[in-house]
């Protein structure tokens, strides 16, 4: 008689990071655009077809693949396509996810509020910890929760 021995799919829920084939950098990552219009393009090439424009200086996206000098991008509301890597910065920098969004002087609500940023505001990224992430915007700085933003991933830490 011999036995079945079954193991669940998820046996090991924790996968190898990822990294592009490319720059070795994980995937997906945020990045965000260094010029002020970029085509987007529906492959990775200049004979593939512009899909759209993206026409926003220092908008993060999010890259998901990597081709040669492309790189696959999506932004927060996951459109996106095959973009040259010259367009894009690693400078960070996150949209602002709430209608009004208020930045605290330390990573704590109770504490004073620096500025209220309105949805859609970009924002430099400074340090981030499990839940608070320091910005910087419009010659503001000030500390806001991290589930506000797009173009910072829960798990991220910066020092």
């Amino acid at each position: 008689m011999s036995a079945l021995f079954l193991t669940p799919l998820s046996a090991n829920p924790v996968e190898p990071a990822k990294t592009g084939p490319i720059t070795n950098l994980p995937l997906p990552r945020y990045v965000s655009m260094k010029a002020s219009e970029g085509n987007v393009r529906r492959g990775p090439s200049l004979t593939h077809r512009i899909d759209w424009v993206f026409k926003r200086r220092d908008m993060p996206l999010r890259i998901t693949a990597e081709h040669g000098h492309w790189r696959r991008v999506e932004d927060r509301d996951g459109q996106g396509g095959w973009i040259h890597y010259s367009l894009l910065s690693g400078v960070r920098t996150v949209i602002v996810e709430e209608e009004i969004l208020k930045i605290h002087s330390r990573p704590d609500a109770a504490a004073p509020v620096n500025a209220a940023l309105e949805g859609g505001v970009i924002a430099r990224l400074g340090k981030c910890g499990p839940e608070w992430c320091h910005l910087r915007s419009g010659g503001f700085r000030g500390w806001a929760p991290k589930t506000n933003l797009w173009g910072v991933s829960a798990t991220e830490l910066r020092d």
